[in-house]
């Protein structure tokens, strides 16, 4: 395995990676990626307390998973780059993939259980 390798593994792991880590900071990037909101839109729209969606945007932000604009007196959120969107959409195909084939599993098992 390369250096490289190594060593782009270890950044995507600490910059994104650990962006994604929270159920709530996706959620936000897949309503930032419909439209650009500001906090209190996001934490309306999540059903979480504001406080909440400011620290989560705060994180989002620092990782570079989105940006941030001044408006006035607010400061609207959007998606920074619509691939990341994308590339939870192919992780959450390989896990539905992941759980069919589970299922699939279980009920070859309790078939085989039944004739027994």
């Amino acid at each position: 395995m390369s250096a490289n390798l190594q060593e782009e593994v270890h950044q995507l792991h600490a910059h994104i990676c650990s962006g994604l880590a929270d159920p709530a900071r996706i959620l936000i990037l897949y309503v930032l990626a419909e439209k650009s909101c500001h906090v209190n839109e996001l934490a309306t729209e999540l059903n979480l307390p504001q406080p909440t969606v400011s620290r989560h945007l705060k994180t989002l932000r620092e990782r570079g998973l989105v940006i941030s604009k001044r408006d006035a007196q607010y400061i609207h959120y959007h998606l920074a780059d619509q691939r990341v969107i994308a590339a939870l959409d192919l992780l959450r195909a390989v896990m539905a993939d992941n759980l069919k084939e589970q299922a699939q599993i279980a009920l070859a098992a309790a078939q085989a259980n039944q004739s027994t």
